[in-house]
């Protein structure tokens, strides 16, 4: 009787208590659901101490033992990055987080000489506080991710300077990008009157497909050096597989990630007839910046044919070797080439931009309520933007959770982690190696 009181007690609240309460019971409970799933995963790592019998032929007992370990301690930070995220979500909404960010925009826009008429100028003031905010609250995460278990693994390349470097590079990227294409989407949605949705749909179409058209050839290379993958063996064997399943290879580059990390990487991007394919450094044997660096920690030069170097050089070098063989870098493109060849990175676009038409729609439905704003602290006015965060992040939270959902909306500022400086290519069917 007890619980049906309750139930019946939350149906007498205001509207806009009820969809605020929602919102908290949903998040947590699907936070608690993913972290039980952590937790038994977890167990399976710490329990699994031998290889596997499907994978005694191909891995031996250190490489299994050091991926265990590695693991443990991933899934040790990722639960307690994971309660702190939610923690800090939790008290930015019960504490009015989001509407006091936005009457802090508001005065930054006054004393700028801007009134609350220059909506959109606030808008952009609101996201780039949020942005970072966010940045800085997950900054330290980010730090001991990679100074400490990064590093403990051996997989960590960059030093302190190099780092905070690359997140400040990373942070004024993403404002240039993220802030003009923020205020065209507003602009659109503000003029665009009844089919609003479909402009902004259509907006957001065109701008992920120049993203993704010009990621490679201007965003990336201001984070990593770009180079053609040398005329050899290697090279011809990629363009024979490529030339296989008609697959309009056009380039081969060579991305240096050895100056971040060990982790190996591989991916192709393009339209149409211009594809490229982009391998990591650390994924190739005969390329590694690693392998150079295992030769000058002996204390010779390294030799491209090997000639001249010690018995002792060339077995540590052996034994420490990283990156892959050409029949095993071309078995990982094989696989990114195999979703080209079935269509998968069409199929995924298609679908990606189904449940975007679909979100927006449903967007345009319910911008009007007046009770969802005023659940988050919005009781007097209904800026467009905050209608976007409310209703892409928390209100379709339970839609965003179904697995099928493969675009999600707006992602929430206040939950954003700081991740690699390596901005992700959206599209790209890529394939990490450790």
């Amino acid at each position: 009787m007890g619980m049906w009181a309750s139930l019946d007690a939350m149906w007498e609240m205001p509207a806009e208590k009820r969809i605020f309460g929602a919102v908290l019971l949903f998040s947590w409970t699907v936070y608690l659901w993913e972290t039980f799933l952590a937790q038994r995963q977890r167990r399976i790592y710490k329990t699994t101490t031998h290889v596997p019998l499907e994978l005694g032929q191909i891995m031996d007992s250190e490489t299994f033992e050091k991926s265990r370990l590695y693991q443990l301690d991933k899934s040790t930070f990722s639960f307690w990055s994971g309660l702190y995220s939610e923690i800090e979500g939790t008290f930015i909404l019960l504490f009015g987080g989001i509407p006091y960010l936005w009457r802090l925009s508001g005065r930054f826009c006054g004393y700028a000489g801007f009134g609350p008429e220059y909506e959109i100028t606030q808008s952009l003031v609101f996201l780039l506080l949020a942005t970072l905010f966010s940045a800085s609250t997950g900054l330290p995460w980010s730090l001991y991710n990679t100074f400490v278990i990064e590093e403990k693994h051996g997989f960590n390349q960059q030093t302190l300077g190099f780092f905070m470097k690359d997140a400040i590079k990373k942070f004024v990227v993403t404002q240039c990008i993220l802030l003009p294409v923020s205020s065209l989407l507003l602009y659109i949605i503000k003029i665009g009157g009844d089919y609003f949705f479909i402009y902004a749909w259509l907006f957001t179409l065109v701008v992920s497909l120049v993203l993704v058209t010009i990621y490679a050839d201007y965003i990336a290379p201001l984070f990593d050096k770009f180079t053609p993958l040398p005329e050899g063996k290697l090279k011809q064997e990629i363009e024979v597989m490529a030339k296989s399943i008609d697959f309009p290879l056009t380039k081969v580059y060579v991305v240096e990630g050895s100056k971040r990390s060990s982790h190996s990487n591989a991916y192709f991007y393009g339209f149409f007839k211009n594809k490229r394919i982009v391998l990591f450094d650390t994924l190739l044997e005969e390329y590694s910046v690693l392998n150079r660096d295992i030769q000058e920690e002996s204390g010779m030069e390294p030799r491209s044919d090997g000639e001249g170097d010690s018995e002792e050089i060339k077995a540590k070098v052996k034994s420490k070797k990283q990156g892959c063989k050409n029949e095993e870098v071309l078995a990982v493109l094989g696989h990114e080439l195999g979703h080209w060849k079935l269509g998968h990175t069409v199929k995924n676009i298609i679908i990606s931009q189904m449940n975007s038409f679909l979100c927006f729609f449903l967007f345009a439905v319910l911008i009007g309520r007046k009770e969802l704003f005023a659940a988050f602290g919005f009781y007097d006015s209904q800026p467009t933007l905050i209608g976007l965060l409310i209703i892409f992040q928390f209100i379709f939270s339970p839609y965003n959770e179904v697995p099928v959902c493969f675009s999600h909306g707006p992602g929430n500022p206040w939950k954003a982690r700081a991740k690699s400086p390596n901005l992700e290519l959206p599209t790209a069917a890529q394939t990490s190696t450790q």
